[in-house]
């Protein structure tokens, strides 16, 4: 075993055929005792280079693994065999983190794998566990009767959170959208509402308020308030099965435009029109109403604008998307992540 090739499902005999292709002598196993996802490279001319060439020329392969060492698939032979490894190429002031991934029926599972070998690294190395960013990262791939182990420094790790990011949805959390119901048929108003559902619970923002401006058909905004249900149920069961985190379903109420706009005139209220600035002329005033901390509310319309009126009393009017018309269900979201890029390159986010 020299190298371990982690490819999408079902891609595994393709990107077994292109390993051999850059190396004509390599043996190769794709999907290994059944196992998908997988294709092993039992022997080949350099380790290394192939594993660039993989790297470089097959984008089918998501990660490629050098084998330090193959070790039965026991616990004590795995330890033994990390730690001799370690010995020689992690040094006291390191961090290090391990990474177990097991294929097949143990007596031990990933976890003990990680709380053994991390202990025994530790012991006998010195240096400390960091498993978010570490400067080592130690792999040991079980699969089924084997072990392939392998220790590397400095490769990135493609990892969801890095400790430069901050999590978007604390900006989130502070806005209030102010939607406007799309009314017409009963089953386009359900569709649309069940779209803006989906997409303010995505964003996990502070409130979603349903605000007509005038009298409307019960029925049609019954069906429309239906769909937006049906949307943030969705995806919150989604994102409850899928989050570390807690998540909280956004908050869902009604409140006529007018009323909304002359109670909250005193805190920031940016209406989405194309009248208003566009993102670049506009963007010291969006600095200006997020660095007040609180909530802020955003504006949209949907078949009707939001009320000229309300123009003279909002803190900011925004152009989203000069010369284009945004379709209501894409109004919120497209106003969302621009907002946020916005504020993330000026360095407020």
């Amino acid at each position: 075993m020299r190298l371990i090739v982690k490819t999408p499902l079902d891609l595994e005999d393709i990107v077994a055929t292109r390993i051999v292709e850059l190396d004509p002598v390599a043996e190769v196993r794709a999907r290994p005792g059944g196992l998908k996802g997988l294709v092993i490279v039992e022997s080949c001319h350099d380790a290394e280079m192939l594993k660039e060439l993989i790297l470089r020329e097959i984008p089918e392969a998501e990660s490629v693994i050098r084998v330090d060492a193959v070790v039965e698939a026991d616990l004590d032979r795995i330890v033994e065999a990390v730690v001799n490894l370690a010995r020689d190429v992690i040094r006291e002031d390191d961090s290090f983190a391990v990474r177990t991934v097991r294929r097949g029926k143990h007596d031990f599972t990933s976890l003990d794998v990680n709380v053994r070998v991390g202990a025994a690294v530790q012991a006998e190395t010195g240096a400390r566990v960091d498993l978010e960013n570490p400067d080592v990262v130690i792999y040991v791939e079980i699969v089924l009767e084997r072990a392939g182990i392998s220790i590397v420094r400095g490769e990135r790790e493609w990892r969801k959170m890095t400790p430069e990011k901050r999590p978007s949805f604390r900006i989130f959390n502070r806005i209030s959208i102010v939607q406007m119901p799309y009314l017409g048929s009963v089953e386009g108003a359900r569709e649309i509402g069940r779209r803006i559902g989906r997409a303010v619970q995505s964003y996990e923002v502070g409130e979603l308020i349903i605000a007509p401006n005038k009298p409307v058909d019960a029925f049609e905004l019954e069906a429309f308030i239906a769909g937006v249900r049906e949307g943030v149920e969705s995806r919150y069961a989604i994102q409850k099965k899928t989050y570390a985190r807690s998540v909280e379903k956004v908050r869902v109420l009604v409140q006529d435009l007018y009323q909304l706009v002359r109670e909250r005139r005193e805190e920031p209220m940016i209406v989405l029109e194309p009248e208003g600035l566009q993102i670049r002329d506009a963007l010291p005033k969006l600095r200006e109403l997020f660095s007040r901390g609180g909530r802020v509310n955003l504006l949209i319309g949907s078949r009707e604008g939001i009320p000229k009126g309300v123009y003279r009393i909002a803190s900011l009017v925004l152009d989203l998307a000069p010369g284009i018309t945004l379709s209501t269900e894409l109004a919120a979201p497209s106003t969302l992540a621009t907002i946020y890029t916005a504020l993330n390159i000026a360095g407020d986010a």
